[in-house]
């Protein structure tokens, strides 16, 4: 319900006019009894309405504490909550529309899922534990084993496999560019990232210090790294440049060696590189080795080539279904966790006697997928989650 309203300080005169918003419980984020004002937004007039509040015994809120009482009262679980943090600090759409699935819910309904499937299959080897009279035949473990693996270790297995992906949506990641002076490395960083951010010259060594720049490539956030040209040199300035440029390739997340498709004394690269590229493409198209992509930062030629052969290096991956992309590293250990259990309980499937070890290795597996949402005494993680969240929300 919104209300037209006028504020008052303690001597009676008008702070603000603007909208009081009731929410009744459980009809609000928190699920509690929620007044929402909402003024006219001026710094001066909100630091006067906040005082006032606080002179009437109102007091600010806890980092993240809106989402932690959402939690607490059941409006939302622990995935959910870590998504309103990973909404905020997205930094690509892509990220965001990730961010906005496991908002709504999709990701825990898939952790909701391995654990009903990891229930049922428990039950069958507690029922074997309740009848040890009962003959098992071996054909009932087979089928049991065929059901766990196709139900939950290889489900379990994809989404590990996007962690590498999911994180970096978030977190981003370091790409550097590589290869001796005049090659291209600058008009390479001005290409990809569609601004004239870096110094272009037929001068070797324009470029002393690393130059950093942010793009995107199939929505990862990435900072692009220009550096010195690799070459021995006299020069003490050029020298720490070309230091500082094996610095930033050894600290990077990838690396692409950039060569001249004109200069074969080009071609021959020091480091272990994860892209190796050719460059100047459209001056010279042949005679070079098969193991480079082909491009022409002038041109546009190949960039969209690279920029697929980066997100590949950057872990993206296909998925049918990108709501179980696991974008956090608690996830990612859980999952881990989880799969450890459920193979390890797996050993001792198949023998009798050591049945009450498979059940209590799959109860903990249920126990750590169980963790992801909530479930269970996660009060310390709680306190890890929220302590992340910006003040308030």
């Amino acid at each position: 319900m919104a209300t037209l309203s006028s504020w008052f300080d303690s001597e009676g005169d008008t702070l603000d006019q603007g909208l009081s918003l009731y929410f009744p419980a459980p009809h609000s984020y928190t699920g509690e009894h929620t007044v929402e004002l909402q003024g006219h937004g001026g710094p001066v007039l909100l630091r006067a309405l906040l005082e006032r509040l606080f002179a009437l015994g109102c007091r600010p809120a806890e980092p993240g504490e809106f989402t932690r009482r959402a939690v607490e009262n059941g409006k939302m679980d622990l995935a959910q909550a870590e998504a309103v943090a990973a909404c905020i600090d997205a930094a690509t759409v892509r990220a965001g529309k990730q961010a906005q699935r496991q908002l709504q819910g999709a990701f825990g309904e898939h952790i909701e899922q391995l654990m009903q499937r990891l229930t049922s299959l428990v039950a069958h080897v507690e029922a074997s534990l309740d009848f040890p009279e009962e003959e098992i035949p071996a054909l009932f473990f087979e089928h049991l084993a065929e059901e766990m693996q196709q139900q939950l270790i290889l489900p379990i297995q994809a989404m590990l496999d996007s962690a590498p992906l999911g994180e970096r949506l978030f977190d981003g990641a370091t790409v550097a560019i590589i290869g001796a002076p005049n090659v291209g490395k600058s008009s390479l960083l001005n290409a990809l990232s569609g601004r004239d951010r870096a110094i272009v010259s037929n001068i070797p060594g324009t470029t002393r210090d690393v130059l950093e720049v942010d793009f995107e490539v199939h929505g990862i956030p990435v900072r692009l790294a220009d550096t010195a040209g690799l070459r021995v040199s006299e020069d003490v300035i050029e020298q720490e440049g070309v230091r500082r440029a094996e610095q930033t390739a050894a600290q990077a997340d990838a690396t692409i060696f950039v060569a001249d498709a004109t200069n074969p004394d080009t071609w021959i690269c020091r480091f272990d590189a994860d892209i190796y590229l050719m460059n100047k493409v459209d001056l010279q198209h042949d005679g070079f080795p098969g193991h480079f992509i082909t491009v022409s930062a002038a041109s546009g030629e190949g960039l969209q080539d690279l920029k697929d052969c980066l997100a590949s290096c950057l872990g993206d991956i296909e998925m049918a279904d990108e709501s179980m992309i696991v974008t956090r590293e608690r996830h990612r250990q859980s999952l881990a966790d989880a799969l450890l259990c459920i193979e390890t309980g797996m050993s001792t499937l198949h023998v009798e006697e050591q049945l009450e070890i498979t059940a209590m290795q799959w109860r903990h597996a249920w126990s750590a997928l169980g963790g992801i949402l909530g479930i269970g005494d996660v009060e310390y993680i709680l306190d890890r989650i929220f302590s992340e969240f910006c003040i308030g929300k």
